[in-house]
């Protein structure tokens, strides 16, 4: 049903058609999860017009009630990137799936950023070795990313480091603002290019910077909702992986137990399907505890980060 055209869709000419596909509209659940200021807004469309073929789209999806059992067969769809630690695999079920977004929060020098590069790495492998034959679209607003790191982490698994490194779209985020634009733009390279994977390291970093004191966190939150459903939507609409990082704040008031805990509030707590806490251990361990999933329970796992990347 999905791959049924958008010029057969009530109210979309020739031009229309041109015009949404251009702004990223290019199949039907694209036009059907969207709604009908954002498609006159980036579109010109008239706001009645866009209604209509919103109306279109989603009665060609039928995007109404069904049965578990159909959502059981739409589940099977769903794939598992390997971590590249079998013991981190495990605790995740068989690895970060696909249609998810999966947060990662933890201090610094934790693993979340070699977990990045290592996923970058993988996805490029074929299904069997753990990947998807895919590539991956890199934001980074801290500077952590290295290719360097890709380059060792290729070669240590048997690709080729300048291969590895041209299926890799990195772009530097220097505020939210751009942060949110380069997730936009994401969705043009997804339609020539086979992206499994989209990284943002991190999440929350601009949004802390550009938003001071209390009186913005409401706009903080609302902008930050926005953007993490627009990452939701993206692993939906082309069934691929979604990996975010996020840091942690102190907490002063907390006597037992860990005194962090991660920034984005119950916005990210909500929205984030999988959600991990990397902790550093002796030397080159590091402690990985999932703290929220729909279907797993709670647990840890131990892996390690070398100059190979993450591993058991």
């Amino acid at each position: 049903m999905a791959e049924e055209k958008i010029e057969n869709l009530d109210g979309v000419g020739e031009k229309t058609a041109e015009k949404l596909k251009e702004c990223g509209y290019d199949n039907l659940m694209s036009i059907a999860a969207a709604s009908a200021g954002e498609i006159s807004a980036e579109t010109g469309i008239g706001v009645e017009t866009a209604n209509k073929i919103i109306a279109s789209a989603r009665s060609k999806m039928k995007m109404g009630f069904e049965t578990a059992e159909t959502v059981m067969k739409r589940r099977e769809s769903v794939g598992k990137l390997s971590t590249g630690s079998k013991a981190l695999d495990e605790l995740l079920g068989g690895g970060i799936e696909t249609q998810a977004i999966t947060e990662a929060h933890g201090a610094f020098g934790s693993g979340k950023s070699q977990l990045a590069h290592q996923l970058a790495v993988i996805v490029q492998l074929p299904k069997e070795k753990g990947g998807f034959n895919g590539k991956c679209i890199f934001i980074d607003t801290e500077q952590t990313f290295r290719p360097e790191r890709i380059r060792q982490m290729a070669e240590a698994i048997g690709i080729d480091p300048k291969k590895a490194l041209g299926n890799v779209f990195v772009a530097r985020a220097y505020n939210s603002d751009h942060q949110v634009l380069l997730a936009d733009k994401a969705s043009e390279i997804l339609k020539n290019e086979p992206v499994k994977l989209i990284v943002v390291d991190s999440l929350t970093s601009s949004f802390r910077s550009d938003y001071t004191g209390r009186g913005t966190l409401a706009n903080r939150q609302q902008k930050l909702n926005r953007h993490l459903h627009q990452l939701q939507k993206l692993a939906d609409v082309h069934n691929l992986v979604v990996y975010v990082t996020n840091q942690v704040m102190s907490r002063p008031d907390v006597l037992f137990g860990d005194p962090t805990a991660p920034i984005g509030g119950h916005i990210l707590g909500h929205q984030a399907t999988f959600r991990l806490y990397f902790r550093k251990s002796k030397g080159d361990k590091r402690i990985a505890k999932l703290i929220d999933s729909p279907s797993l329970p709670e647990g840890e796992a131990v892996f390690r980060v070398s100059t190979e990347g993450v591993r058991d």
